[in-house]
């Protein structure tokens, strides 16, 4: 729970110091539980967001704007017309709730001076965003309607009296003593159960905080819990908050994905090595990179997937395929049987007769006897004529499915080179670039959109790397940079790296006419193994040559190139510690 009441109150601190008397200039919503409002303040534009989606709920301050619906939905609509040119006169928290509430002045239709009150109520899943008139107490609209049907106790419908979410009756955090503390504990031995239970306010890693406070950090030490420490600590982190001096900090896993972040740092992670800890100035910054990061992350991972499935489904079927090719070569092989049949039937009419089934003639080549199966409905020289027809269909064939063949091999290739860069995919846009390598190569149906289509460019960022000598290693993230990168960007003096038959990105070494190291050579050799399909491996084989020995084939796939006196290195997958960004 990133957004428990302690961020909310700081959250609501940071806004008020940001956007009172601000007046709102633009409104949007980006997504269905999204809202984006620009706000002209002295200090310049803000851009506000909120959420209201289960996994992402909260409101902060964000430096990016967002893709925008070309037709506004319904909700943002009203917003327009009843919040348009508004000015802010208030931002508030309710009690010590996760609810922030934004109190405006603006005009009505009428001319007259109305408010109004944009409402966020920041709980998971039952998250939501209102406005209500503070003159009826009345719901004008939210960006979730909840029906009777949904919820007997608690309905949020345009008209609706506004109602509190129900209380917990619990302490809230900013007025609890050291007696309260004391109070609600039963268990010496684990603290956080009766202090998340108590307290109004709290999530339950800054409970195990609070708890670990009131053991001065070290349960395993064997003291008893001090409700005047845990009180201590949470008075400290409220005044934090009040005078503007917290720590917002969001914590990554081994892999760097974001995992929480708050404004005060927590136990759980902060005694955990195995967790790294970004620190950041505002609650706003810390917001938008967790919730930015951890999104990013799950979005790449489903697009990927969706990609994968497609490509695996694709090479499937072209592996079927070539089994098929493969069975109808073995087939044809046997084409020069039917040749010896029908050369030895024709020299030996005289020895079938009518209604035979099968006739043995000796081989004029080798001596040998031959059977040779017959058709009675034919006569002799019939039969002769149809093996050498079939001799025909057979060499035409193996002719025809050799190509066919080498095509689909060529297919196959290419579909794991593009299944190799979706699995490693680390950003939305890297996705984006294959599915588009995938539209335009017909595996994938083109999606009408105003902002992608066929004919948009997109500039050609590879990944970047500097080598202890100087030299910049340039690495393809997909199909059609590695062409931009062996074709355009590298010129032919430049070193050409790719892995041996293993799908990966095409790695040049721009050398700008100097004479690269071998230790140059196999550091940009680890690093073209690193970014291949062979990047979990070791003593991956690579291959080297110059760009004026690399060739593309008329009407080859994207990424499908052929090259000469290539030189071979064996190494193990790594990246040099510079990398540009």
């Amino acid at each position: 729970m990133s957004f428990d009441g302690v961020v909310t109150m700081a959250a609501v601190e940071e806004l008020r110091r940001e956007l009172l008397l601000g007046k709102i200039e633009k409104i949007y919503q980006p997504q269905a539980e999204q809202l984006m409002i620009s706000i002209h303040t002295k200090a310049g534009r803000r851009r506000l967001f909120f959420s209201a989606a289960g996994n992402h709920s909260g409101v902060y301050l964000v430096g990016q704007s967002t893709e925008n619906p070309v037709v506004p939905p319904v909700f943002c609509m009203v917003l327009r017309k009843h919040l348009g040119a508004a000015r802010i006169q208030d931002i508030r928290q309710h009690e010590n709730d996760r609810i922030i509430e934004i109190l405006m002045e603006t005009v009505d239709e009428m001319g007259f001076s109305v408010n109004r009150m944009l409402t966020a109520e920041i709980m998971g899943k039952h998250s939501n965003i209102l406005l209500i008139d503070t003159g009826t107490g009345r719901i004008i609209d939210s960006i979730k309607h909840i029906s009777i049907d949904v919820n007997r106790a608690r309905q949020i419908l345009p008209g609706k009296q506004y109602e509190y979410p129900p209380q917990q009756h619990k302490i809230p955090f900013s007025e609890v003593t050291c007696e309260d503390i004391s109070s609600m504990i039963t268990n010496d031995f684990q603290p956080e159960r009766d202090l998340l239970s108590g307290i109004q306010g709290i999530s339950p890693v800054f409970a195990q905080t609070l708890a670990s406070a009131g053991f001065a950090g070290d349960q395993r030490s064997g003291a008893s819990f001090s409700p005047e420490l845990a009180a201590e600590k949470l008075r400290s982190v409220v005044s934090g908050i009040r005078e503007n001096s917290i720590s917002p900090a969001v914590y990554l896993d081994s892999s760097g994905k974001p995992v929480d972040f708050h404004i005060t740092p927590l136990s759980v992670y902060e005694d955990d090595p195995s967790y790294q800890t970004m620190r950041f100035s505002t609650i706003s910054e810390a917001a938008e990179y967790f919730f930015r990061h951890r999104e990013s992350s799950n979005t790449v991972k489903q697009k990927s997937n969706d990609l994968q499935r497609v490509i695996r489904t694709a090479l499937d079927r072209q592996k079927l395929k070539m089994q098929k090719l493969a069975e109808d070569l073995r087939k044809a092989e046997k084409a020069d049987r039917h040749r010896l049949y029908g050369e030895l039937l024709t020299a030996n009419l005289h020895a079938v007769k009518p209604g035979d089934t099968e006739v043995t003639v000796t081989s004029y080549y080798d001596g040998s006897q031959v059977k040779i199966p017959l058709d009675p409905r034919f006569s002799p020289s019939r039969n002769a004529q149809r093996y050498f027809k079939n001799y025909a269909k057979a060499k035409t064939a193996l002719r025809e499915k050799t190509v066919q063949q080498e095509e689909t091999q060529q297919e196959i290739d290419w579909l794991e080179s593009v299944l190799a860069f979706a699995q490693s995919a680390s950003t939305v846009e890297e996705t984006e670039l294959i599915r588009q390598e995938l539209v335009d190569c017909g595996l994938i149906r083109y999606r009408k959109s105003k902002k992608d289509h066929p004919g948009r460019k997109t500039r050609p960022t590879p990944y970047s790397y500097t080598l202890p000598s100087g030299f910049t290693v340039l690495a393809g993230r997909n199909n059609r940079e590695n062409d931009w990168l062996t074709l355009k960007r590298a010129s032919g003096s430049d070193l050409w790296f790719h892995t041996r038959n293993i799908p990966g990105s095409h790695v040049i070494l721009l050398t700008e006419g100097k004479e690269p190291s071998e230790e140059d050579l196999i550091l940009t050799a680890r690093i073209a193994a690193y970014h291949s399909k062979a990047s979990g491996s070791a003593n991956v084989p690579v291959d080297c040559t110059k760009v004026r020995h690399v060739k593309k084939p008329a009407g080859a796939k994207p990424g499908m190139v052929i090259f000469t006196h290539e030189k071979t290195y064996y190494v193990d997958p790594v990246l040099p510690v510079s990398r540009k960004e």
